[in-house]
């Protein structure tokens, strides 16, 4: 995280306030959880309509969704937070197997980015003392109208989508009492995901 600040600025007014963080030294280290509650409120308030703590070995990846992404999305190896360039389903199993805790947090619709609320509650967290905590959001990476061909230059905003590392999103959803369907049409309002893994 640290390394990231130097490629883009970020002033006072840009960090989250202190008053929206979970209280520092509540881990593992300190003997207890984080507090889920207030996490979920601080969601809502970035316009999640629900988030729910879940156990990481809950979210289902497969061989399988990778090939989604080569063979059915256009942005297939077009960005850096799109395969070829994220962690195998195999990879990413590795990294779910080094949490404890994580918050599932659902939105509705395209106006509401479930990347962006999950990465505010990254920095959140991360600054709260938790510092692994790590954010996935869902669908390609918009920051930028093309990505710069050598390096992300958004690295504290941008964060791969679930199913770009591997994760069955309908199977991890459904899994954990959320509801989510294939979107057939425009006129129906999607439901969409994203992932904070903490410790």
């Amino acid at each position: 995280m640290a390394g990231a600040l130097t490629s883009e600025s970020v002033t006072a007014e840009q960090l989250p306030r202190r008053e929206s963080w979970p209280q520092a030294g509540q881990g593992p280290r300190g003997g207890d959880s984080i507090d889920f509650d207030r996490l979920i409120r601080r969601a809502c308030e970035l316009g999640a309509i629900e988030a729910k703590p879940i156990e990481p070995r809950s979210v289902v990846t497969a061989p399988w969704v990778r090939l989604k992404c080569q063979f059915g999305c256009p942005h297939y190896n077009t960005r850096h937070c799109c395969p070829p360039h994220t962690p195998t389903y195999e990879e990413f199993r590795k990294v779910l197997d080094c949490y404890t805790q994580a918050l599932l947090i659902h939105s509705q619709g395209m106006d509401v980015s479930p990347t962006r609320i999950v990465v505010e509650l990254e920095i959140e967290v991360f600054l709260s003392g938790y510092h692994k905590a790590l954010s996935l959001g869902a669908g390609p990476c918009w920051l930028c109208k093309e990505c710069c061909p050598d390096r992300c230059v958004h690295p504290l905003k941008a964060r791969p989508a679930m199913e770009a590392c591997g994760i069955d999103v309908y199977s991890t959803v459904r899994a954990n009492g959320y509801s989510i369907e294939v979107v057939r049409n425009r006129s129906q309002v999607p439901n969409r995901y994203g992932l904070l893994l903490i410790d």
